[in-house]
């Protein structure tokens, strides 16, 4: 189950397990419950002084096991092989099982503490997935830390039963209490947020207390990242406030072009990003939807940013770099059917169309390769493209056409996404140059035709391009003074990590030449 590699590194992890941990297992007579005994086993050798395990559970989802600290009533299960994506998972649920105390902020565990209820989560994983194990950690913490809380992860594709009847096309899905709670990456801050509904009043007004800043930037991709790098190493008072560190990096999962840096995935170099960051000091806010901006002209001399919440937070200047979002088809059915059967990210949700027939809108580069990875998976995979050709890559349109479950449309325009029940059973398109429309039989539709600026906010107060882009000039200045914007949000061409990092640095420079050549306000 494990190499000897993996099992020194496991071994070593569980040197800092210094409570009692017990583990029960619900095993049964199939594949899947004897390699979750081996898996469980080799744990237990490797720590057997402070982990016990016993394989006399009998819960119905078979093959399953608790962890809990013993003498404990605090419940956390793992139905199916927690592996893959998921193993760090499951060791960070053993140390912090063990007491090993974890890297969360002191105020957020006592929140989870503090919170009051019966509170049974479920949510659904694929071993795939790169965003479900910031979930499952979130809820797997919650369900250690405060005995009200009870969390059970489930592997998808050992429990399809369960994921037909509740029609999860999507994952991480969770439920609470039975009820579909959310869908999607979702941070611990955030579910506690949810669920604690006076937290917004006491944030606001926390925040609203702040110092000003020097610089505050709004957004915390890899622009937003740069700039906070670059203008705290000049020892000004910096922030950054964002919905979630990071942005879309966090929903990609291979990057292999950008400089210096050979290989890695989306949520490593998000979490790199923020860590460089606060090895500078930057004063991080996440988790807060920034909805206005008040120039200083207007606000007493300091610049202004509203948030969602109700709270505000003063800056001498400000670098927007709020970065852009999967761009949606807009046909019939996409929003009817989103979460079921619509989907967004083929390496998440790709392994539950599993021998189903499957559909990519988008002929660029994010969808050929969508549509590369998916024929690894599904039954088949049809590719519709607006344009005449294919305007992906030509080492990857070969590596498409080398596939023998793979159907392409060029010249195609998708008028309607159908279903039945709930749930997508079809896709229509129409040939651009006939007129003839045609019908397709599927399960899933993945759209990948580009990014749509998140910038909707700003209208009528900074100027923006036809296309909804900041208009800024080559050194990232925006029309009103003391604002600066950088990344996807903007007019520079070319949407890559490295332009927008580099445009970030420019924006953090411009915004520093700024405050010396300006009088500080009082």
């Amino acid at each position: 189950m494990l190499d000897d590699t993996l099992k020194s590194q496991l071994a070593a992890y569980l040197e800092r397990v210094t409570l009692p941990i017990e583990m029960v297992a619900s095993l049964g007579d199939d594949d899947n419950s004897s390699e979750m005994r081996d898996l469980l086993q080799t744990i237990q050798s490797l720590r057997s002084d402070k982990i016990s395990l016993r394989l006399d559970g009998q819960d119905a989802r078979k093959p399953s096991f608790t962890l809990q600290r013993s003498g404990s009533s605090n419940q956390l299960r793992f139905a199916g092989l927690p592996l893959g994506h998921e193993f760090t998972s499951l060791v960070l649920a053993l140390l912090w099982s063990g007491g090993h105390p974890p890297k969360v902020e002191a105020d957020v565990i006592e929140q989870i503490k503090a919170l009051d209820g019966d509170f049974n989560f479920e949510v659904y994983m694929s071993l795939t997935c790169h965003n479900c194990p910031d979930v499952v950690q979130a809820l797997s913490l919650m369900a250690i830390f405060n005995p009200k809380i009870k969390t059970t992860v489930i592997e998808g594709g050992a429990f399809q039963g369960e994921v037909e009847a509740r029609e999860i096309m999507a994952v991480p899905s969770i439920y609470l209490n039975g009820q579909l709670f959310g869908n999607g990456r979702m941070l611990v801050e955030e579910i506690v947020a949810k669920l604690d509904t006076h937290s917004a009043d006491k944030d606001a007004a926390k925040l609203s207390a702040k110092e000003a800043y020097d610089v505050l930037i709004v957004g915390g991709g890899p622009a937003g990242a740069a700039a906070a790098v670059y203008a705290a190493r000049k020892g000004i008072r910096t922030g950054v406030v964002a919905e979630r560190f990071g942005g879309q990096v966090n929903d990609t999962l291979g990057i292999e072009n950008y400089i210096s840096v050979l290989e890695t995935d989306g949520p490593k170099f998000a979490a790199a990003m923020e860590a460089q960051a606060r090895s500078y000091g930057v004063d991080i806010v996440n988790f807060q939807r920034v909805q206005g901006i008040v120039p200083a002209a207007q606000a007493g001399g300091l610049i202004e940013v509203k948030l969602a919440n109700g709270g505000s937070l003063k800056s001498r200047t400000v670098i927007l770099s709020t970065g852009a979002r999967w761009r949606n088809v807009n046909v019939p059915g996409e929003a009817e059917y989103k979460n079921k059967g619509v989907a967004y990210c083929p390496h998440c949700d790709g392994p539950l169309f599993k021998g189903k027939r499957t559909a990519v809108i988008g002929g660029g580069n994010s969808g050929i390769e969508a549509a590369i990875d998916l024929a690894g998976i599904v039954a088949h995979v049809t590719v519709v493209e607006f344009a005449e050709q294919l305007k992906a890559d030509a080492v990857l349109i070969n590596k498409l056409n080398s596939l023998p479950n793979v159907t392409v449309h060029t010249n195609a325009q998708t008028t309607e996404i159908t279903g039945a029940d709930g749930k997508v059973n079809g896709l229509r398109f129409k040939d651009r140059a006939t007129g003839i429309e045609q019908a397709v039989e599927l399960a899933g539709v993945f759209v990948q035709i580009g990014l749509v600026p998140n910038t909707e906010w700003l209208a009528g107060t900074v100027d923006l391009s036809k296309f909804g882009e900041i208009v800024i000039d080559a050194k990232g200045h925006t029309n009103i003074p003391g604002v600066f914007a950088a990344g996807d949000c903007t007019t520079v061409p070319y949407k890559q990590i490295v332009i927008a990092a580099g445009a970030g640095a420019t924006a953090a420079l411009s915004a520093f030449d700024h405050l010396i050549r300006t009088p500080a306000v009082a």
